[in-house]
């Protein structure tokens, strides 16, 4: 049995074949069970994705949570492909690509990429933001917890 080079790994067909068969297995398990895209689009005035499952049901993302999406311009955030079956979109140019149930499932990138994304998550400044955080300080700030709350949270067992 000749032996088949594939980069720096070596296999036998034999190993060729059963690695075809484990992966033809694993593709017809996801196609049960995962949720797939019918189609997805992307709006330019939203900056967002608008995926339609297969169930008819409608998903949006906004892109700028999408890990190497976030400030890209209209037209290349407009370069992408649903995969075929459905399970994954892929942006050409910016080299990015995104499983459906990962995105259904709020995962816009690495552990890190989330990490940022929670962190960041309270800075966001806006003028109603400011408006409203003075109005508060105007009458006081935020109201001091009186002694049955502050007596509740002590009590509160613990997660």
């Amino acid at each position: 049995m000749a032996a088949l080079k594939a980069g720096k790994w070596t296999y036998t067909e034999a190993e060729l074949d059963k690695m075809f068969k484990e992966a033809n297995k694993r593709g017809k398990e996801r196609l049960k069970t995962e949720p797939r895209a019918k189609s997805a689009t992307y709006d330019p005035k939203t900056r967002r994705v608008i995926i339609e499952l297969m169930n008819d049901c409608v998903f949006i993302v906004p892109v700028d949570l999408m890990q190497g999406l976030r400030g890209a311009s209209d037209k290349d955030l407009a370069d992408f492909s649903l995969m075929p079956r459905g399970f994954d979109l892929h942006w050409h140019k910016l080299d990015a690509q995104f499983t459906v149930f990962g995105l259904l499932q709020g995962n816009f990138g690495t552990k890190r990429w989330m990490a940022e994304l929670e962190l960041a998550g309270g800075s966001v400044a806006s003028k109603a933001k400011r408006v409203a955080a003075r109005a508060n300080g105007r009458l006081g700030g935020r109201p001091r917890a009186d002694a049955t709350t502050k007596e509740r949270k002590k009590r509160r067992p613990a997660a």
